[in-house]
């Protein structure tokens, strides 16, 4: 290879590396019903379509206490009892990959 094809070739490597890095960003998702007066659902993935399970999905007083302690299971869904005290929801799959659902965002049955 000749040496006016290098900084061609390293050009193209680093062009081709920040577009796959691109492709595959995806983005958190999390959604949250009420299924009656007593418990919600909640249902967590990412954009690209692929699920959550085990991501930790706590329920979080606003005195920042955890009130539900949770992870998503295997269909990356948690079911709980609507907690008395005022609350948001913290779906957290690591930096950059966070959804806060306040109690007043949730819907209602």
């Amino acid at each position: 290879m000749s040496k006016t094809f290098r900084p061609l070739h390293a050009i193209l490597l680093v062009l081709s590396a920040g577009f796959s890095a691109t492709a595959l960003a995806h983005n958190p998702m999390c959604e949250c019903k009420a299924i009656d007066a007593e418990q919600i659902k909640c249902t967590g993935g990412f954009s690209d379509g692929s699920g959550a399970p085990g991501v930790t999905l706590d329920v979080i007083g606003y005195d920042e206490t955890i009130l539900v302690p949770g992870k998503l299971g295997a269909d990356s869904t948690l079911t709980f009892k609507k907690p008395g005290a005022e609350f948001y929801v913290l779906f957290d799959a690591g930096p950059g990959h966070v959804v806060e659902i306040d109690q007043a965002d949730i819907e209602a049955p």
